[in-house]
């Protein structure tokens, strides 16, 4: 039986433990569709899951810039609705064991994609595809419908105190 994760909270390692779901069932033979919203680019895990097809498969609705609250156009916003429209289709088609949607959480509290109708995909899902939402600000609903949530808890973080992001290690 396949089951609904929620990884939210303003901690680090939200997408890293999903990745590390994704390498578990891999390991096992599983296929593995991993939707990013609002991401685009060459990050390490983009890099590695080339050499991990046919099993893993990862498909990009992000911009070429990073995206904040404060400046979203037209094209962030389909872009999400066409991220959240190929995630219904790739969890109803039952093709992949495990579907992780990355940074959803943030689409919905941006409202660039209707809560609702993320509930309804989930509702919907066959009953063997496991489903693993990444990003802050997971709604109260969303975490209600979950058959596990973990929030992550930022304690201390290297930019705190200048140490810049390094490639391979923070992305």
């Amino acid at each position: 039986m396949g089951l609904i994760r929620v990884f939210t909270g303003s901690g680090k390692g939200k997408t890293t433990s999903a990745f590390g779901y994704a390498l578990r069932l891999i390991g096992y033979g599983m296929k593995v569709c991993i939707i990013q919203f609002m991401k685009s680019g060459l990050y390490g895990e983009f890099i590695a899951a080339e050499k991990l097809r046919p099993f893993l498969t990862i498909i990009q609705f992000g911009e070429k810039r990073f995206v904040n609250k404060e400046d979203i156009d037209d094209n962030g916003i389909r872009k999400a609705k066409e991220a959240l429209e190929y995630a219904a289709k790739t969890i109803k088609s039952g093709n992949y064991d495990l579907v992780i949607l990355d940074e959803i959480n943030v689409a919905i509290g941006w409202k660039l994609v209707d809560l609702e109708d993320v509930i309804k995909i989930l509702r919907e899902k066959p009953k063997h595809v496991e489903v693993i939402l990444t990003g802050r600000y997971a709604p109260k609903e969303l975490m209600d419908v979950a058959d596990e949530v973990v929030e992550y808890v930022e304690v201390k973080h290297p930019s705190k105190i200048g140490i810049k992001a390094r490639p391979g290690v923070e992305y």
